[in-house]
């Protein structure tokens, strides 16, 4: 039995919670809502982010740091991407031995364009930071908390750490693989949000099925084209956090992205879409970090660029649709040609 914090009470944080509970973990659930910590105590319920779900006995809820990170083996970190360096300054105050961090965010930060990971190797000293695993797959909190058949992948630079971590979340419900490629991974991971809300946009305006087989496989092609140029390998993408993330994300009514950009392609604005999701969009702030990596980079990323108009240029969804199909012509193959070509660089 291992002692774990898992820091973010939202749906995908629970239900994490439940599977490492189901193992048999002390787990120790954090939220900054102490009214949320409570009801998770007393009544065994996360009602706002997974209702009607019972959690078993083994996770205690916590809305003080000190106490949910006291002598854990290991944090999982489970914050919305742009909260993960206020919480986890807090977190380095009063971590009080080198730690294990799981990271299951998927996001990239605008501006510093830094991955996930990244970003908690700058917050988090070496004496603190024992090893350093991201969690990520197509796997809807809704249905892991149902213990409906999940895969995901461990990734590390440290395949013991990834085996570790591999050990401690795999069940008969729950099975995870490990892959070495962290960039890939938290690339696939964030990339297929935005990739996301555009599917949403497209079942918004009514387009149907063949609008959206061809989003989700050219949107493949550009989260590959920029994951490659940035360091992932490319047979990642065509693995669970690749492809695998992004049908689940693209088709199911759970995915938060794609019922934000059904709004959206509905005609409503973004800020309204925001207000009523009660959750955090990632694929927004997604969106903007793509735009910044395209120009950097210099990689042709035309869905993301027709997102970016939608959702900070003011440029209707029809707009941006109308303009990505009337492109001039290209090869399809030339992105794998092209793909390659930078692996081999």
């Amino acid at each position: 039995m291992e002692k774990i914090a898992v820091l973010g009470a939202g749906s995908w944080g629970t239900a994490l919670a439940l599977v490492l509970a189901d193992n048999g973990h002390d787990v120790r659930l954090w939220s900054h809502r102490g009214e949320l910590a409570e009801e998770i105590n007393t009544t065994r319920k996360n009602s706002k982010y997974l209702p009607g779900i019972s959690l078993p006995e083994g996770i205690n809820g916590y809305s003080n740091l000190l106490e949910a990170l006291n002598d854990a083996d290991i944090i999982v970190a489970a914050v919305p991407a742009k909260a993960i360096r206020e919480v986890l300054a807090e977190a380095k105050k009063v971590i009080s031995r080198p730690v294990t961090v799981v990271h299951v965010c998927k996001g990239i930060e605008p501006d510093s364009l830094k991955r996930i990971s990244e970003i908690i190797s700058e917050e988090l000293p070496p004496e603190v930071l024992k090893s350093l695993v991201v969690l990520s797959g197509p796997s809807h909190a809704e249905e892991v908390s149902l213990r409906h058949p999940t895969t995901v992948t461990s990734s590390s630079d440290d395949l013991k750490a990834a085996e570790y971590v591999q050990e401690l979340f795999m069940n008969q419900h729950f099975r995870v693989y490990t892959n070495p490629d962290v960039i890939g991974v938290e690339i696939g991971g964030a990339l297929k949000n935005v990739i996301a809300l555009a599917a949403g946009i497209t079942d918004g305006l009514g387009y149907g099925d063949n609008a959206k087989a061809a989003l989700i496989t050219r949107g493949l092609a550009e989260i590959a084209r920029l994951g490659s140029v940035m360091g992932g390998n490319p047979l990642t993408f065509s693995g669970l956090t690749g492809i695998g993330d992004l049908i689940v994300t693209c088709t199911s009514v759970h995915s938060r992205n794609w019922r934000a950009g059904n709004m959206l392609g509905k005609g409503h604005a973004l800020e309204e879409v925001l207000d009523s999701m009660g959750m955090v969009v990632e694929g927004v702030r997604t969106t903007k970090a793509a735009h910044q990596l395209a120009q950097k980079f210099q990689v042709k990323m035309p869905i993301a660029e027709a997102l970016y108009g939608v959702l900070f240029n003011d440029q209707s969804p029809k707009e941006a649709v109308d303009s990505l199909m009337g492109r001039g012509r290209t090869h399809e193959m030339e992105d794998l040609v092209n793909i390659m070509e930078n692996r081999l660089q």
